[in-house]
């Protein structure tokens, strides 16, 4: 029995579960790296403009990549940023910044503000995504 807590123990102290090594929340937002959609989409076969990518530096959408967030206030878990982004998912494209409103539920969860009401997005395991999604994680942006 105690070998048996103790090995549990370790594995959520490791954060390695059935799936393998986690990630760990970290970077601008203390968020898991990864894919998010939006809440009530699923993660097998998310329509472009309901998936989100965070890695660390910013949020990036189906048609833009290498974004940055730069914290202009936060309270809280509310972060108010100026996020800018390469507005192609592939290619040469300009850079274009917005002001954001994120809110950083738990590591999992969060919600996105640009104009209008706030979406809420949540992670999806990489084993969930489909093949194209997941190998898009093993890419550099």
């Amino acid at each position: 029995m105690i070998r048996s807590a103790a090995a549990l123990l370790a594995l959520l102290l490791t954060g390695v579960g059935a799936q393998g090594a986690a990630p760990r929340p970290g970077g601008v937002y203390p968020l898991i790296p990864g894919i998010y959609v939006s809440h009530g989409s699923g993660c097998a076969d998310p329509a472009n403009a309901v998936i989100r990518q965070y890695d660390g530096q910013g949020l990036s959408g189906a048609h833009s990549r290498a974004c940055v967030a730069r914290v202009l206030a936060r309270a809280g878990r509310r972060y108010t940023v100026r996020q800018s982004c390469i507005d192609a998912g592939a290619g040469p494209a300009p850079r274009v910044a917005e002001r954001q409103v994120v809110t950083v539920l738990d590591a999992r969860r969060f919600t996105l503000a640009t104009r209008g009401p706030a979406t809420l997005y949540r992670y999806c395991p990489t084993a969930q995504l489909p093949a194209g999604l997941r190998s898009a994680l093993r890419r550099p942006a």
